[in-house]
């Protein structure tokens, strides 16, 4: 399957997936806004608009590279970030950047220890992220920063607007199907809370493996 166009036949389930992944947090005011690198430029987009709307006063960038993303961006994912924020017209002080992170995890733990480094106390965040990472992200800074108080946001888009975006439905869909996968497993591995999962997620998670969506699953 390539292309820009979500095949009817998967619709259904991929929009199962979609729901599932996005918190449906209300965003509010924060201490500080936490944009977690990936390939999706949207994230450091979506920080910018919420940082000039006055919802934080300071953004991290965490993020270095993954195989998907260091040719996109070979700086970095979080050194790209900030470069897009700030063309956005988000001060540079006014953003910090975490460049060593590899994944989810330690997307949290850098931050919260450069944070800690420079003297920066907070007690509430915003995670901004692709739409189908919210409920990852959640889980996993609720495991390993269970004191701070979590909003999770992404760019409120529409699913096929989305893909359209990324311009890779298969991409998209391999990526929705191992999140789900994630949610399941990585609370026996010690990296994130357990996740109430709905029966017809997880149904829908199933049929998406069985039509072959497996490029993102982890053993």
């Amino acid at each position: 399957m390539s292309g820009t166009v979500l095949p009817d036949v998967y619709r259904a389930d991929v929009e199962i997936l979609w729901d599932y992944h996005d918190l449906h947090h209300a965003i509010r005011p924060t201490d500080v806004g936490i944009g977690l690198g990936s390939h999706d430029l949207g994230v450091a987009t979506f920080a910018a608009e919420l940082y000039l709307e006055g919802l934080f006063p300071r953004i991290v960038f965490t993020g270095a590279n993954a195989p998907t993303t260091i040719e996109r961006f070979p700086r970095g994912e979080a050194v790209h970030y900030r470069d897009h924020a700030v063309a956005l017209g988000v001060p540079a002080e006014a953003i910090l950047v975490e460049p060593e992170a590899t994944n989810t995890g330690q997307n949290i733990e850098f931050t919260r220890r450069l944070l800690a480094g420079r003297g920066i106390a907070v007690r509430s965040a915003t995670l901004i992220s692709r739409p189908y990472q919210q409920r990852r992200a959640y889980s996993t800074a609720e495991k390993l920063w269970p004191e701070l108080e979590i909003v999770c946001a992404s760019r409120p888009l529409p699913l096929d607007e989305y893909i359209a975006g990324i311009g890779d439905v298969k991409r998209v869909v391999d990526m929705l199907v191992g999140d789900t996968q994630r949610i399941m497993v990585y609370p026996d591995r010690g990296f994130a809370t357990p996740q109430d999962m709905p029966a017809e997620v997880e149904a829908a998670y199933r049929r998406l493996v069985e039509a072959g969506f497996t490029a993102r699953l982890v053993p």
